[in-house]
């Protein structure tokens, strides 16, 4: 039977933007005590290879690259939000290096999916500029690394962090080999992700925004994904399936004001997989936000036991009516290019 892949990897630790601030070290170190008292059933951990500069570069501006490799082994800024230290940037080539080791594991079929328990995080990072915290846009390089490198031509990429993922889109917002979902609270950080933003040219349809109001629960989600996101996404036939697996939209998280629970991630992990599993296509996940130490690991943990078998727990979606006016907004939308 093939094992989940893990990609953690303690070096990435050391990236720290300074006291206080929310995307802190022990984060992982949160992850990494929960993988270190659970029984790696049906799973393997592997530490991070770095990602090459070419690998970066099929994403990001020379520019860019040259602009936060000039950070390596010092402190300093990048945006008011996104700092580094002596260690950053290599924590940032080895989170986008996990990136594509998953995708060569799920897509050379040595695992049966994986998940990449990476930082910095990446989806707020665009072209050009690092910005959210983000360095390098990990799930735009496993991505992309999934279509050069393994020849997949339909990519759906489903990111539920409660931010935006704004760098994601932009990247992907005028092609229609990427299908990119975005499920957020709305408003907030970074201000984009509107429900009639669907893509141009080429991507026209092909981009999915569905901003929520603060407050939507377990349930509102589960209707999302099993309205809009899951029947759009079968339409589109993917050949891979990727995750921005951000849990900043836990009920405890100091970041978000949504209300979703551990068990609420194991839902849409549970969606993910099933949509993955109908499809006979790779499936990965890449970390992102998530900032309440708690509820992130507890997230993890019962996303990582969907991932290797187990069944999410039940979930009503008729018990939240939260997100109905949202969802309507971008059902109308989404009907001018699917059938929802």
């Amino acid at each position: 039977m093939l094992e989940t892949l893990l990609l953690f990897d303690d070096r990435m630790i050391e990236h720290d933007p300074g006291p206080g601030h929310p995307e802190r070290p022990d984060r992982l170190r949160a992850i990494e005590a929960v993988l270190s008292l659970r029984t790696q059933t049906h799973a393997r951990i592997e530490p991070a290879r770095a990602a090459t500069e070419e690998q970066i570069a099929h994403v990001h501006t020379f520019d860019h690259i040259a602009k936060v490799g000039e950070l390596a082994g010092q402190y300093g800024s990048l945006d008011p939000d996104t700092h580094v230290s002596p260690d950053s940037v290599r924590a940032a080539v080895l989170a986008a290096g996990a990136a594509t080791q998953a995708i060569d594991a799920v897509c050379t079929g040595t695992a049966a999916n994986a998940f990449a328990l990476v930082r910095p995080p990446g989806h707020h990072a665009v072209a050009g500029r690092p910005m959210g915290f983000c360095l390098f846009n990990n799930i735009a390089i496993a991505a992309t690394h999934a279509r050069l490198a393994h020849g997949k031509q339909r990519v759906v990429i489903i990111d539920w962090d409660v931010h935006h993922g704004n760098g994601t889109e932009s990247i992907f917002y005028d092609t229609d080999n990427v299908l990119f979902f975005s499920v957020h609270q709305a408003p907030l950080y970074p201000g984009t992700g509107e429900a009639w933003a669907s893509g141009v040219g080429a991507g026209l349809g092909y981009t999915v925004n569905v901003p929520l109001q603060a407050g939507a629960g377990d349930g509102d989600y589960a209707r999302v994904f099993r309205e809009i996101i899951i029947p759009i996404a079968e339409q589109y036939e993917p050949d891979i399936v990727l995750v921005s697996a951000g849990f900043d939209a836990h009920r405890d998280d100091p970041l978000g004001g949504m209300e979703l629970s551990e068990d609420g991630f194991a839902t849409l992990c549970g969606e993910v997989r099933g949509l993955a599993a109908r499809r006979a296509c790779p499936l990965m996940l890449t970390l992102e936000g998530g900032y309440d130490l708690a509820g992130l690991a507890k997230s993890v943990h019962a996303c990582i036991d969907v991932l290797t078998g187990d069944e999410p727990p039940p979930v009503d979606p008729s018990a939240s009516t939260r997100a109905e006016a949202d969802m309507r907004t971008a059902i109308g939308r989404q009907r001018e290019f699917w059938r929802v």
